[in-house]
């Protein structure tokens, strides 16, 4: 069995344009959110837009493949009930308890893109 985690995976490290480009996002988002009144929706939508970004950044490799694209919209689109139809609170949480949420989920998806390039022939599907 592939490991769904590579050693690639983990030298992972964002550039400070990376860094700079979350930030600007994040804002931008957040505006949307206040702007809709809908301020409770911001923290979760912006993990949930992490998680996937991150899940497509570190399976770039399979970029090319549209069993990839069409996997990662169905696990995008996972996410909208949970975004949706929990409700959020507006309270601040400490990002130790947010954190090992936002990893599981990230590992789900990795597990699922690795089963999915599995099922579709892609032996490399997880590297």
């Amino acid at each position: 069995m592939l490991p769904v985690v590579t050693q690639e995976d983990k030298q992972m490290r964002l550039s400070w344009r990376g860094v700079l480009g979350v930030m600007l996002g994040t804002a931008a988002l957040a505006f949307v959110f206040i702007s809709l009144r809908r301020f409770d929706l911001a923290r979760p939508a912006m993990v949930s837009i992490a998680m996937v970004g991150l899940a497509i950044v570190m399976r770039w490799k399979l970029h090319k493949h549209v069993w990839f694209w069409i996997t990662m919209t169905l696990l995008a689109a996972l996410h909208l009930p949970l975004i949706l139809f929990i409700p959020w609170t507006t309270k601040w949480i400490p990002a130790i308890l947010i954190a090992p949420i936002g990893i599981a989920d990230l590992y789900a998806m990795l597990w699922v893109i690795s089963v999915a390039g599995k099922s579709m022939g892609e032996p490399t599907a997880s590297r």
